[in-house]
């Protein structure tokens, strides 16, 4: 009775669940180990948000690549802003979603080097090509606290790094860039900043990167993964149900063949 497995039907099916359960075990780890990412992730922006600040040309220099292991690092620094030469960058959003830029400003430190500083948001000018009206940095010496963040670029933001902007805006934070743009050395990464706080809250500063939440990785695993172990349970189902069904069939026919013909009036 269960020659029926041999059929085209039959066989195609089986051939689907083999591919299936390797296909949804593979998900199920590609979720898991999604989750184990956040995790981490989540762990390293604690940590580093609770290190005590640093100078900040303790971590970087020019040219510098801020590993993933320094990101979000409290560091501090110490000159004056050159706001002659600050720069909006174009369509980024504020806590509440709104649309608008960041304002990014040199800070030239003592010993004439700059780091950027990415000193919060603002909503845009009405006319794109206009630059908005920025909040004047503090004038003079000031000690700026804030968090270390690698440069932009468009392969790790998905950011596409348009020409042709109107003066004074770009669409990514990068020190390479603004060092070709100033004509000077500019530490590698930008700092967040998050002290001192603005004179009338603006520019808003951005708030801490989120590290509560660890998403739904892990339940979507185990779904994958029950999934999975379902698909040979609901194949089993199906072949008995086959092989019931061919039963009653079989059952059926032997019987119509062994009833008597009815007699001749």
């Amino acid at each position: 009775m269960y020659r029926f497995l041999l059929s085209r039907q039959w066989v195609i099916l089986t051939l689907i669940a083999l591919v299936l359960i390797p296909v949804m075990v593979e998900l199920g780890f590609w979720q898991f180990h999604r989750h184990e990412h956040r995790v981490a992730q989540n762990q390293l922006i604690e940590d580093n948000l609770k290190a005590k600040p640093v100078p900040v040309t303790e971590l970087t220099s020019p040219g510098h690549t801020v590993p993933r292991s320094d990101y979000w690092r409290s560091v501090t620094a110490t000159g004056t802003f050159d706001t002659a030469h600050e720069v909006v960058v174009r369509r980024r959003t504020n806590a509440d979603d709104r649309i608008g830029v960041l304002v990014l400003t040199p800070l030239v430190l003592g010993d004439g080097r700059t780091v950027l500083v990415n000193r919060g948001w603002i909503p845009a000018a009405a006319d794109q090509k206009s630059f908005p009206e920025v909040p004047p940095a503090p004038k003079g010496e000031v000690t700026v606290t804030g968090r270390l963040k690698a440069d932009e670029t468009t392969g790790a933001s998905g950011i596409k790094d348009l020409s042709g902007l109107p003066a004074r805006q770009v669409m990514l934070i990068n020190s390479e860039q603004q060092a070709k743009s100033l004509g000077r050395e500019v530490l590698g990464g930008y700092l967040e900043q998050t002290a001192p706080a603005p004179a009338g809250d603006t520019p808003e500063l951005i708030p801490e990167p989120d590290h509560d939440s660890i998403g739904a990785h892990m339940a979507y695993a185990v779904q994958w993964w029950l999934f999975a172990a379902g698909v040979p349970v609901g194949w089993v189902v199906l072949v008995r149900r086959e092989k019931r069904d061919r039963e009653t069939a079989a059952a059926g026919e032997t019987q119509a063949t062994a009833a008597p013909e009815p007699s001749a009036a």
